[in-house]
């Protein structure tokens, strides 16, 4: 019984997730920090600097087929021109995998003494696939709209607008632009799913409270056609530039408290534990999302003094 259940609770899972026409994009709790593979005009305005990060996400641990992600990103700025990589693997159990691998370039144009506006593209490839083999079914019967496993890969861009300065950003981004078809409807049996275009709106500001400590709040939206609009507001205090602790609220869907730290100069490690309010908390025990910074000199010369706040 306990194992028809868990069955269903994947099936579930895996519909709303894929097959829906809803929220695909991968969720991040500590999104300020890996604000590139979210808006392709997102820009640091450091010449001397290339930045590194990945960040692990398990959610909903304790749920059969639970979603993990995987995103790694490099940046940097070169002259007027800012972009890099990024890298972003989502997985559902065994069944689904999607790797999406783009490029950034950002231009970015001074609009004040202190302020910049920054327009940036993004390009690349999403690889897609299924593996149905040994794929347990609760009825007698297999279901025909996993009979076969799929293998495919689609183009895809996106585009953004940042405007920023060194205490706060505003962005716009629609990372994918393209609707590429995952499945299609055959023998009369609805298996149809896409990939839908995700719009977000972030921003963040840094408020000076005194010499060691400054308050860092932060939001970002997210709306797709298909699933209700998703909010995150998120405040974190950083202590003498190297410990940070922060509490968020994703509206009627999870509580998250995060911290991170800056281990050395060029190296900083974050976690982020979300608790899931929503029904769905009644079959799991959370999200626990890893977040790795690196920041490489080009010069040679040190880790740049000036702290990175987003």
């Amino acid at each position: 019984m306990k194992s028809k259940f868990n069955i269903i609770i994947s099936f579930i899972i895996f519909f709303k997730v894929i097959f829906s026409f809803g929220q695909q994009d991968a969720q991040y709790t500590q999104y300020m920090y890996n604000m590139n593979v979210i808006n392709p005009a997102y820009a640091t305005d450091d010449n001397d600097i290339i930045n590194f990060g990945l960040i692990y996400r398990s959610q909903w641990v304790g749920a059969v087929g639970s979603p993990t992600t995987g995103s790694f990103f490099a940046h940097s700025k070169f002259g007027n021109i800012e972009g890099g990589i990024s890298i972003v693997h989502d997985q559902i159990g065994d069944v689904v995998k999607d790797t999406n691998i783009f490029f950034d370039a950002a231009y970015v144009f001074p609009v004040s003494e202190n302020t910049k506006l920054s327009l940036g593209i993004k390009a690349g490839l999403s690889f897609y696939s299924t593996d149905f083999n040994g794929f347990v079914y609760s009825d007698p019967l297999p279901d025909p709209a996993f009979a076969e496993n799929i293998n495919r890969v689609f183009p895809n861009f996106g585009g953004g607008a940042y405007y920023f300065s060194d205490k706060f950003y505003l962005g716009i981004s629609a990372p994918n632009l393209l609707k590429s078809k995952h499945l299609e409807e055959g023998s009369g049996i609805v298996i149809e799913g896409s990939e839908e275009t995700h719009f977000f709106a972030t921003g963040g500001y840094v408020f000076d409270i005194n010499e060691k400590i400054k308050l860092k709040p932060a939001f970002m939206t997210k709306a797709v056609s298909g699933a209700p609009l998703s909010i995150d507001i998120t405040t974190n205090a950083l202590y003498n530039q190297k410990f940070e602790l922060g509490i968020g609220y994703r509206i009627d869907d999870g509580i998250s408290g995060l911290f991170n730290i800056r281990v050395a100069e060029s190296l900083r490690i974050g976690y982020a534990y979300d608790y899931t309010v929503s029904n769905l908390g009644r079959f799991n025990s959370g999200t626990h999302e890893i977040m790795f910074l690196f920041d490489l000199s080009k010069k040679g010369n040190g880790y740049d003094k000036s702290p990175r706040f987003f």
